[in-house]
């Protein structure tokens, strides 16, 4: 009896030790997360690189055992875009266009979407630790003739009504653990049968562990570590497809505000060329002013006219994109009011300095697509690792102790009532372990040759081999575009200065052009050739400030700042 009872302890110990051991809440489950983050490249385990906190998997409801929730027909309309509308014109700070880029961007909730479907692999990876309840009923119902007197019956007939409960499940350090109840009635008309019916019980627990290969909490957890990860690795994607798309929404704004600079400068440069035409006309009314030379400022309007006209269809094309990039394209009251941009491109104060060597760091610390490519790496070194862990011999270590119950109406030779009993003795059985069987099973399998791990061992090196030429190939691409984006902004402030002199030139030109004509030293020709110029030098100046300020825009994103510039809480932009 004393050995029965040490056996039953040591079942429910490695039960209830299991069963601290697999809870993800736990310490345990706590502490080995904390132990299982992603090696480096050289194999030491190092934090990942911090991303922001706020981008997450939005939470997905799946329902319950009863309920499941229906499919959405279609997506949600653009939100928030008519907090922007006021006094009939939707006005825009480049801060609001990057908000409700992040709102209603189809890409970026396309983006965002294929983010979430990741949390389902971690889901997933956990269902093979899922508890499993088993229960089942069997009837059998038989009828045979006797070729024996031995056998009780002329012809004999069976009734067995067999009912059976099991629990069973997988704990994450590989021990399996199973309950099973199952109780038997059994009535017979043979003359033989002593217990008629019987109700015979068994209650068995039964655990095994593997001991060599699906050893320890590694082996098993693999699965999950590899989807926590792909969790990681989509994480740092979906960042990387966030900053380019605020990059492109950036120049799509600025786009739209040289557009209507640019569209301002032809207009007042066709108001010059009007004014000269008026002046001239009133000259040659006057008779001051011979026939034959109205001609050159009357084909200067319709020249500049061409111009103008083209400015304000493409100034259309350009709002156009940046309502389709912010979703005001789909709102009907947002899509037919005019826009208006609030910021402008013109700098005040010192402008910006970047140091290369210091922005090369930033870039290879802070891009998304390193992380990414880090944990790509650390998948590597898990699949690796499992690979060889599952070359291993399979030595599996199993112990079953079954308590057996019998109850029933117990009949003599004679087939005299001795005793009445039911299911309620084969259950007083069970539970007093008078009746037990009990057994240990050691096995060992072991390959001669493991084809499919060794396969997988080496597609685990190779894959880590591409990839770590992959990341230096991502290297090399941030650290080329780093240094374009730094060059591009040391070239947008020498351009930009000088196209603010050039500006301030051709406007005194045009004063003194204009001053000599009125003095009648000069003709008209150069009057309107000075403000020909004059457009000329306003048109550079607007272009070089949009490109000084994409220029910034494009060295934020070359050192994955954009983002924590903008102070961005893509979570809470979810819709």
């Amino acid at each position: 009896m004393l050995f029965r009872l040490r056996i039953l302890m040591f079942l429910l110990g490695v039960v209830i030790s299991a069963s601290a051991q697999v809870t993800p809440g736990s310490s345990a489950a706590q502490k080995f997360s904390s132990k299982g983050q992603e090696p480096s490249p050289t194999g030491e385990h190092m934090p990942p690189a911090p991303l922001m906190p706020e981008i997450k998997p939005a939470r997905v409801s799946t329902g319950h055992l009863f309920s499941r929730p229906a499919a959405p027909g279609q997506v949600q309309a653009p939100s928030r875009v008519d907090d922007f509308i006021s006094s009939g014109k939707l006005r825009l700070s480049l801060e609001d266009a990057i908000l409700l880029t992040l709102l209603n961007n189809s890409d970026v909730n396309v983006n965002r979407a294929q983010f979430d479907l990741s949390q389902f692999a971690v889901q997933r990876a956990y269902s093979a630790f899922d508890p499993l309840l088993v229960a089942g009923f069997t009837p059998t119902r038989s009828t045979s003739p006797s070729a024996s007197t031995l056998i009780g019956a002329s012809t004999l007939s069976t009734l067995s009504q067999t009912t059976s409960t099991g629990y069973s499940q997988t704990f994450q350090s590989g021990t399996g653990l199973s309950v099973g109840l199952s109780t038997t009635r059994f009535t017979t008309n043979s003359s033989f049968a002593t217990v008629n019916p019987s109700f015979t019980s068994g209650l068995t627990f039964s655990v095994s562990q593997p001991l060599m290969r699906r050893f320890g909490m590694f082996a098993n957890r693999a699965p999950i570590l590899i989807a926590q990860r792909g969790v990681r690795q989509s994480r740092a994607n979906f960042e990387a497809q966030l900053n380019d798309t605020v990059q492109r929404v950036i120049n799509q704004y600025w786009d739209v505000v040289q557009a209507r600079k640019t569209l301002d400068v032809l207009k007042k440069s066709l108001e010059l060329a009007e004014a000269s035409y008026q002046r001239d006309k009133r000259a040659l009314e006057l008779g001051a002013l011979p026939p034959l030379d109205i001609y050159r400022s009357e084909s200067q309007v319709a020249q500049r006219k061409v111009p103008v006209i083209q400015a304000e269809y493409s100034l259309k094309q350009f709002e156009n994109t940046l309502r389709q990039t912010i979703g005001a394209d789909i709102d009907a009251r947002a899509s037919a009011v005019d826009l208006e941009l609030t910021d402008t491109a013109e700098t005040s104060g010192k402008l910006e300095i970047v140091d290369l060597q210091g922005a090369l760091a930033s870039a290879l610390k802070d891009r998304p697509e390193i992380e990414s490519q880090n944990q790509l790496l650390a998948i590597d070194d898990t699949n690796a690792r499992l690979a060889s862990s599952n070359m291993r011999p399979d030595l599996n270590l199993s112990a079953t102790y079954t308590s057996n119950g019998l109850g029933g109406l117990v009949f003599d030779n004679s087939g005299t009532l001795v005793s009445t009993g039911g299911f309620g003795d084969s259950l007083s059985q069970l539970g007093a372990f008078n009746f037990p069987t009990y057994g240990i099973n050691l096995q060992l399998r072991f390959p001669l040759r493991n084809s499919a791990a060794a396969a997988d061992l080496g597609t685990a090196l190779v894959s880590k081999r591409r990839n770590l030429y992959q990341m230096r190939s991502i290297q090399q691409t941030i650290a080329t575009e780093v240094k374009n984006a730094v060059h591009d902004l040391e070239q947008a402030e020498l351009v930009m200065t000088a196209a603010q002199s050039s500006r301030e030139l051709a406007a005194k030109n045009l004063g003194a052009e204009q001053r000599k004509y009125e003095l009648g030293a000069q003709t008209i020709f150069f009057v309107l050739d000075a403000q020909n110029q004059l457009s000329q030098a306003e048109q550079s100046l607007v272009q070089a400030q949009i490109f000084y300020q994409k220029a910034l825009a494009e060295v934020d994103h070359a050192t994955g700042s954009l983002l924590a510039k903008h102070k961005l809480i893509p979570a809470s932009a979810t819709p």
